[in-house]
């Protein structure tokens, strides 16, 4: 077997001994961390006699035991050409028993049995070592959210954070971006921790992005091969995100966002939970401003998360704001350039193209005309249902 450094599953037959254990129908894993405290390593699980085995299990879970799971046998030929013909890739199958097997997991209350990993599998036994925060948020970001994740994980991961998110749209995507934007040296840049088999990138468009993670980073699973993006698979794994970290910081979400989830993962786990405020008119912004009201750590910038995490910021002349200063039109007048009326209009929070146009008064044409130039240049984006928002810079 492909397998680095000195991993607990180095043969066919213990990768097919834990395989079968992970696949024994009604043996879940507390039930198997009852068999690996009793018997031992899976291979020696399954030479036991049943009435050994009901000394720990129900006599349904024993005799469930004693049979070979469907699609067993084909599920580890797989994994192990996996290993083999991905070993490039520093692919690598871990289990609780392995001493790389990331530590901050074995004190969470349902750590995974088995770990697929691709990337800088090397570094896994530093992750205790290294500080690291989870980034979350919507799926589908306004502007300013995204580029908030973008800049926060650049800012942060040039501090020598590692970024943990889930490689989902949005704000996961732009948080892995801005952390291997703003890596540099030793350590990991960022972590992807998905809900699908390792076999398979989701969503496709993150196939270049999850390429990237590999060469400066880990990719890590709890899903066998195979597994596709089930729904129920997203919040399950959210645990693993908040669990692997330090702390949590939602940049945005709604009421009902997963994010929600794994911040209230996160309290659960006894890690920090942060957040970036928003507009109140925002609802991508609703579910941030109740973790706040329910103790969340507010932040404006990075370095508020240094602080909050209690490490030194190499990096605090860049700390990021959320917005535009307001000394900015100040700062533009004395450079010679006036401050742009319509962003001056449009303040922070979404607009719809009537209000501005009540605000300014200007023709329909000629306000279309200055919002697109303000587009192309970065400095407002469109949000769903026709309204605008100012983008601050960083």
């Amino acid at each position: 077997m492909a397998a680095q450094g000195d991993k607990m599953v180095n043969t066919p037959n213990e990768l097919g001994a834990w395989l079968r254990l992970s696949m024994t129908p009604g043996v879940g894993p507390d039930s198997a961390r009852r068999l690996l405290a009793a018997f031992g390593e899976p291979e020696l699980i399954f030479q036991q006699t049943e009435a050994a085995l009901c000394q720990v299990l129900s006599p349904l879970q024993a005799q469930a035991v004693q049979r070979m799971p469907e699609g067993c046998a084909a599920l580890t030929h797989e994994t192990l050409d996996w290993l083999h013909s991905q070993a490039h890739l520093g692919c690598c199958v871990l289990t609780l028993a392995d001493a790389d097997y990331p530590a901050a997991w074995l004190n969470i209350p349902d750590p995974p049995f088995m770990l697929y990993a691709m990337g800088q599998t090397s570094q896994l036994g530093t992750l205790a070592s290294r500080p690291s925060l989870a980034i979350v948020g919507s799926r589908n970001p306004t502007p300013q959210g995204a580029d908030n994740a973008r800049e926060f994980a650049r800012s942060l991961a040039a501090s020598g954070l590692t970024i943990v998110s889930g490689l989902a749209l949005g704000v996961d995507g732009a948080a892995h971006e801005g952390a291997l934007q703003g890596h540099h040296g030793p350590g990991l840049a960022t972590i992807a921790i998905v809900g699908t088999g390792l076999d398979r990138v989701y969503p496709r468009q993150h196939r270049d992005l999850a390429h990237r993670i590999a060469q400066n980073g880990l990719i890590l699973s709890e899903c066998p091969l195979g597994t596709p993006p089930l729904p129920p698979n997203f919040p399950r794994r959210n645990r693993l995100i908040s669990g692997l970290s330090q702390a949590t910081l939602v940049v945005e979400a709604a009421l009902q966002s997963g994010s929600l989830i794994t911040a209230k993962q996160a309290l659960e786990q006894g890690r920090d939970v942060m957040a970036i405020p928003g507009s109140i008119h925002s609802t991508q912004s609703k579910g941030c401003h109740l973790l706040i009201k329910q103790g969340a750590k507010l932040v404006e910038s990075a370095q508020d998360v240094l602080e909050e995490l209690r490490l030194p910021d190499a990096l605090a002349q860049h700390s990021l704001p959320l917005g535009p200063d307001p000394s900015d039109a100040a700062s533009e007048a004395q450079n010679g350039a006036p401050p742009d009326p319509l962003l001056g209009a449009m303040g922070h929070d979404p607009v719809s193209l009537d209000a501005l146009q009540a605000r300014c008064g200007w023709p329909t044409a000629q306000l279309q005309a200055q919002l697109l130039e303000l587009e192309l240049t970065g400095q407002v984006g469109r949000l769903p249902g026709g309204l605008f928002q100012r983008i601050g810079s960083a």
